[in-house]
Parts: structure tokens; sequence; C-alpha cells
């Protein structure tokens, strides 16, 4: 109460005539328009309120295009904001779908490298395995001198492979009696010269004996050493149990 008193005696004249003078000219014009008969002031005020009433409705005319206008603009950025971005995702995908198509490719290529690679080196695995085998067996083969020692030798081994009785001593002495050891000693004087079949090579073996028992695997040729020793000693073991039981001319 004390604070509104105090206010209210701060008023100063100026403030009191004012307050005064838009009261007046308020009353007067209400007065005014309310006098009867006073048709040019309400004509006026009528034209007045049109025109008012026209201003706003063309200022809110243009406010709604202007409003529609700004619809529009923002509508469109928003379409073509959609469209790049679309088109942005699309170049993406794209980006990202062959950059994984070079690396399967790669990866197909790789693999492909290491199947071959796999490959290459099983060949040479069973290359090196054939060749090893065939080493080993040319290895494990024996090799037999071109003299009566290994002639005599590799025949005991053919002998061995077709059960074919005899001992090195028995070939041995028994070539010796015959041949010398001469593989290319003929007997052209005796019965068999006589009756066209000479005995031949090394166990002195006529023809007729020697294709008789003749060995699959050894030569066709009674002067050939091995074979004119195997097929004697097979025609012997036939008639007189081995080469060993054989002490003269038989």
């Amino acid at each position: 109460m004390f604070a509104s008193r105090t206010s209210a005696a701060r008023l100063s004249k100026t403030h009191k005539f004012s307050i005064a003078g838009v009261a007046a000219v308020g009353a007067t014009a209400l007065a005014f328009s309310l006098v009867p008969g006073n048709a040019a002031a309400e004509s006026e005020t009528q034209a007045v309120a049109s025109a008012n009433v026209a201003w706003t409705s063309s200022v809110n005319t243009a406010k709604a295009a202007a409003l529609q206008a700004s619809i529009a603009n923002q509508s469109a950025f928003l379409d073509a904001k959609a469209q790049l971005d679309a088109a942005a995702k699309a170049k993406a995908t794209a980006a990202t779908k062959a950059k994984a198509d070079a690396a399967a490719a790669v990866k197909a290529q790789s693999a492909a490298k290491v199947e071959a690679a796999a490959k290459a080196e099983a060949a040479a695995k069973q290359r090196a395995t054939a060749q090893a085998t065939a080493s080993r067996t040319a290895v494990r083969k024996p090799v037999y001198t071109n003299n009566l020692d290994g002639w005599i030798r590799e025949a005991l081994d053919i002998m061995k492979k077709h059960k074919i009785p005899g001992t090195y001593h028995g070939i041995h002495k028994n070539v010796m009696r015959e041949s010398s050891g001469n593989p290319r000693a003929i007997n052209d004087w005796d019965i068999n010269a006589i009756n066209g079949v000479p005995s031949k090579g090394l166990l002195q073996v006529i023809k007729p004996t020697f294709d008789a028992y003749h060995i699959p695997g050894t030569a066709w040729d009674q002067y050939d050493p091995v074979a004119n020793i195997v097929a004697a000693c097979n025609y012997a073991a036939d008639r007189y149990g081995t080469i060993d039981n054989v002490n003269s001319a038989y």
C-alpha cells in the first residue's frame, strides 16, 4: 500500500496531461462516431475498414504465396538431395561390389596358383620317386664281366630263376673240357659234324639240343656264351640230374 501511493505521487504534471489528452481524444472519436446523421463520417470509417481488410487480404495472399514458394523450394531441395544421396549410395555400392569382385578374382587366382604349384610338386615327387626306384633297381641289377667268370655267374642266376640245378664248379670243369673257355669253339670232325649238326659254343651243344632246351630270355644263338651254358645245363639236368654229374662227353 505504501508503494502504490509512492508511485502515484511520482507522476509528473506532464504525464498527467498526456493521459488526459489521450482520454479526451478517445472520447471525442467515440462521440463523433455515435452522432446520428453523421453519414460522411460513417462512410469514411467503413472505407477505412474496407481498405484495411483489403490490405490485410493482400498481405495474407502474398505471405501464402511466399510460404508456398518456400515449401516448393524446400521440396525441390529435398528431392534433389534425395537423388544425390541415392546416386552416391549407388556409386558406393558399385565401388564396394567392384572391390569385392576384384578381391574374389585375386583369391581365385591365388587358389589356382597354389593348386597348380601343389600339382607340380606332387608330379615332381612322383617323378623323383620313380627315378629313385629305377635307380635302386639298376643298382641291384647284377653287372657281369664279359669273360668266362661273368658268363657262368649270369647263367647261374638265370638257372636259379628257372630251377635248373648246377654249380659254378660243375659248369666250369665241363666248359674247360669241351671248349677250353672259347665261346666260338666248333667241332667239325665228329659224328655230329658228319651229320651236319656240329657241336658249338662253350659246352659244345648241337643245334637240335640247343633249340629243345633253350630258355626264354636268352639269345637264340648257339655261340652266345650265356644261352649256350643255360641250354646245356637244362639238357644235362633232364638227362643226368645236373651238369655237376657230367664228367665226359654227353
